[in-house]
């Protein structure tokens, strides 16, 4: 029997995903246990969605049956309804943007020495090569907490419920860990080797650099076999410039580190990693296609200044590839990091001098619009320069090939003539059309030199515009809660002080999402500007290849 509940009070939805309830409405649900504060079900309507667990009451045994009868009786004694902010908390969840997910299909064997049922024990310290030790950072550990009641006033923490939590539990604001930051709720110990600084630079917040930088080569990946031969994988060869140890890893490493990332980063913008294939993964194209894939996603890695000196980015190029034991070490300590959602924001720490809230909505506003502006471009060129290299390999080849096929076929004629000093000119005919013919050669070449390496770049910025929206969507949540805050301070609702705190906190948010704007502009500029110097000097290289092919045709008219 469906599981049915009564509506004690009217909720009007606000948010996709929400359905509006009337009350004393019955209510179909999906389960009894509530998500984070809301419900699944249906309405009276056939409508389905999430509506608040406090705002209805599940009934049990006969109730349904009997409560339409009772429906039209008002209960004078029944309470209002409550607030939203007064609804418990729950414990924080990780969060999981709307970046491509890391999934466990068939392209390689997830479970397979990935169980956590070794009973190799958890130590302390750092994992991998040991990447901190040269950073000069000792492993001193002090506690950080938002909580208003840490501080021991308790007014100042019930005056927080004035401070309103998003209806809609499953925003990214929510999720990333964002919101329960800003109201104060976050707490962890923060070791000195995990703060991330933000310095204040020319053009505002930047993240620190990083002192010790480097680059990691990924050479050509060969197929393994396991299970005497039963199981096939491709296997990458991964050298870090500050280890020289090289290192192997397979496509589903690269997805779990990916996750990783996701989860603990949430204003950073994590590159995408190739996406999986389930057929056709062990063909040469495919795996050459991979591989340039995972050499740019790379290059964005090593170039960052936090992602680079992450403990799991290191654990993952550092670990030795026979060393499983240390694998797993590294693998749990990184799926228990507590410094993930609303405790990253912890471990940040901002330049001395706050922000104006009013230029960084601006600048936001600004690198939204940007953003959408960049991402239709780049759609449009892909497309565009897709097309063109289609053209060049089927249509351009065949064309030219056509051309020199009909100046043979004149040269073949006029060999017909057989006099003597027609030869010259048969000769040089027919070595024209050879000549076009080997043009068409060249234009079906060219793409993989020039434009394809263009396409994967492009590829690589799609992946990292589609991760801005959560990541903007974070940081305008908490300047919403700043403009809350200072509403209820002006009303007399709310300390001053706990004001402070919530712009203080906004303010740490807002130096990471600049920071990570004006990274994300740098490498830009950087990778756009060699790619097009590398096209031009690629269709510069091509054309004069053709044009040598050419003077070598003309130059067989002078003898004939």
């Amino acid at each position: 029997m469906a599981l049915k509940a009564r509506a004690l009070y009217d909720f009007n939805s606000e948010n996709p995903g929400e359905v509006s309830v009337r009350e004393n409405e019955i209510l179909t649900l999906y389960g009894e246990k509530d998500i984070e504060g809301w419900l699944e079900g249906v309405n009276s309507k056939g409508e389905r969605g999430l509506f608040p667990a406090s705002y209805v009451e599940i009934l049990r045994n006969d109730a349904a049956s009997t409560v339409n009868n009772n429906s039209c009786i008002d209960n004078l004694s029944k309470p209002s309804a409550p607030a939203f902010a007064t609804f418990s908390q729950p414990l924080q969840q990780p969060q999981h943007h709307s970046y491509q997910q890391p999934s466990q299909g068939s392209d390689d064997d997830w479970d397979d020495d990935w169980d956590d049922s070794s009973t190799v024990a958890d130590e302390p310290g750092t994992i991998g090569g040991r990447y901190h030790d040269y950073e000069g950072n000792g492993p001193s550990t002090y506690r950080v907490t938002t909580s208003s009641v840490s501080r021991g006033n308790a007014q100042q923490a019930k005056s927080s419920a004035t401070v309103s939590r998003n209806l809609n539990r499953f925003s990214t604001f929510v999720k990333s860990g964002g919101e329960a930051f800003v109201l104060g709720e976050a707490s962890g110990f923060v070791k000195d080797g995990d703060k991330i600084c933000v310095v204040m630079g020319t053009y505002g917040p930047e993240w620190q650099e990083n002192p010790y930088p480097f680059t990691c080569a990924i050479d050509d990946p060969t197929k393994q076999t396991k299970f005497k031969g039963m199981k096939s994988y491709i296997s990458y060869k991964l050298t870090p410039t500050h280890t020289q140890n090289q290192v192997n890893r397979r496509y589903k490493h690269f997805d779990w580190l990916y996750a990783r990332l996701v989860e603990k980063f949430p204003v950073i913008s994590v590159p995408h990693i190739p996406e999986k294939q389930a057929t056709g993964r062990f063909e040469e194209d495919f795996i050459s296609k991979r591989r340039k894939g995972l050499i740019w996603w790379m290059n964005h890695m090593t170039s960052h200044p936090v992602l680079a000196r992450c403990d799991v980015f290191q654990h993952f190029l550092t670990c030795n590839s026979a060393d499983e034991k240390a694998w797993k070490q590294g693998k749990r300590k990184a799926e228990k990091d507590e410094m993930v959602g609303a405790n990253f924001f912890l471990t940040i720490s901002p330049p001395p001098a706050p922000l104006d809230f009013q230029e960084v909505e601006s600048k936001i506003d600004g690198f939204k619009t940007f953003t959408k502006r960049m991402d239709d471009s780049t759609l449009q060129l892909n497309a565009t320069v897709n097309e063109f290299a289609r053209k060049q390999i089927s249509g351009f080849k065949k064309e030219y090939q056509k051309v020199g096929m009909s100046f043979k076929v004149l040269s073949q004629a006029f060999e017909m003539d057989q006099q003597v000093y027609s030869v010259g000119l048969n000769q040089a005919i027919s070595f024209t059309g050879d000549t076009f013919e080997a043009i068409g050669e060249y234009f079906a070449e060219q793409p993989s030199k020039d434009l394809d390496p263009i396409m994967d770049l492009l590829g690589l910025y799609q992946g990292h515009l589609a991760n801005y929206p959560d990541i903007i969507h974070v940081q305008k949540g908490a300047l919403t809660k700043v403009k809350e805050s200072q509403k209820h301070v002006e009303e007399g609702k709310m300390d001053r002080a706990q004001a402070e705190g919530i712009n203080d906190r906004c303010n740490i948010i807002s130096c990471a999402t600049l920071a990570e704007i004006q990274h994300f502009h740098q490498i830009r500029v950087r990778d756009f500007k060699a790619q097009m110097q590398h096209y031009l000097q690629q269709q510069i290289t091509f054309f004069q290849k053709i044009t040598g092919k050419l003077e070598e045709a003309l130059q067989k008219y002078d003898n004939a």
